[in-house]
């Protein structure tokens, strides 16, 4: 290795100082350049800058614009949020009101419906009643018909049973006078019997049958003539008796019901009945507590009997037979 000397230092000192001069030199060229162009670069950006600050100057104005602006629309935002509130309350207080009126509909609509299932039910009822109405006003009505045209027929048939009656009424008067001269004659020979009287009577030629004269020869046996009036009264009383069956059926429109139909009922009951004057099961049908008593009075021992066999249902049900029919 060479030996350094001071030579060599004072080269090496030399050479040192000559570079720390060219590199302060260069730096210093270096250093002059960069501020220029910092200089230039800090012009710049004061100019950006100022630009930028007029800019935010302008759009500070313009945002101080819409600032009071917004304050503006601010202000108009809480007028109209305060009458929104006052809008939204009233709201509120108009539910409130609309649902208490909701409720109130709701329950007059319960009562409504209520009402009107009611009144379907009654309508139903009435259309149910007036159907059978109808057709009892219908029964009614063919009952009438039918009662019209029995009476048209017994006005056909009344005159001539009058006519009949009238005629037979005489024939009974008739019968009934010479019978009580027939009586009075034997009377008057009943008298004469057993003595020796003779008693002259003029006497009708018409009035003597099997052409036989007037004389003064003995009566014959007053028997046969006894015979002969017994038989006068016989016909007369039936001919009372037929008269009178002929009046009673007139009357009665020949509407005697055969009570012998009712279970209980024989015709010794029967002819009772007729002639306590009921005939008809429709009488029997609406006998009272009164006319119970009436026929139990009359026949001893019948007021539970009539209800033990139901003498009233059986003749309603007779009755409405004989009427349906």
């Amino acid at each position: 290795m060479p030996e350094i000397t001071v030579t060599h230092i004072a080269l090496l000192a030399g050479a040192l100082i000559v570079g720390v001069l060219l590199g302060w030199f260069v730096r210093g060229n270096r250093t002059a350049t960069e501020k220029v162009a910092i200089n230039a670069g800090w012009q710049e950006q004061l100019k950006a800058q100022r630009g930028e600050h007029e800019r935010l100057l302008k759009q500070n104005k313009s945002l101080m614009d819409q600032n009071s602006q917004f304050q503006a629309s601010n202000k108009d935002a809480k007028m109209r949020a305060s009458e929104l509130s006052d809008a939204l309350k009233e709201a509120f207080e108009r539910r409130d009101e609309l649902q208490r009126q909701i409720k109130d509909i709701r329950g007059n609509l319960e009562v409504a419906v209520t009402q009107r299932d009611r009144l379907q039910s009654d309508i139903a009822n009435r259309v149910a009643k007036a159907d059978n109405e109808s057709a009892a006003i219908k029964d009614r009505d063919d009952k009438i018909f039918n009662l019209s045209r029995e009476l048209e027929n017994w006005q056909n048939r009344l005159p001539p049973l009058i006519e009949r009656y009238q005629k037979r009424n005489e024939e009974a008067e008739t019968l009934e006078a010479e019978l009580n001269a027939a009586r009075e004659r034997i009377t008057a020979l009943e008298s004469m019997v057993g003595s020796d009287q003779t008693r002259v009577e003029p006497v009708d030629p018409e009035a003597m049958r099997d052409g036989l004269d007037a004389s003064n020869d003995p009566l014959e046996e007053t028997s046969n003539v006894a015979v002969e009036i017994d038989e006068a009264e016989v016909q007369a009383e039936d001919f009372a008796d037929e008269n009178y069956e002929d009046v009673d059926n007139l009357l009665n429109g020949d509407a005697r019901d055969n009570l012998k139909l009712i279970k209980g009922v024989g015709p010794a009951i029967e002819k009772t009945l007729n002639e306590m004057g009921i005939l008809r099961f429709n009488q029997i049908a609406e006998m009272s507590e009164y006319e119970i008593d009436r026929v139990a009075n009359r026949m001893k021992g019948f007021r539970s009997r009539i209800y033990r066999e139901d003498w009233i249902g059986q003749a309603r049900d007779l009755h409405d037979q004989k009427v349906g029919g």
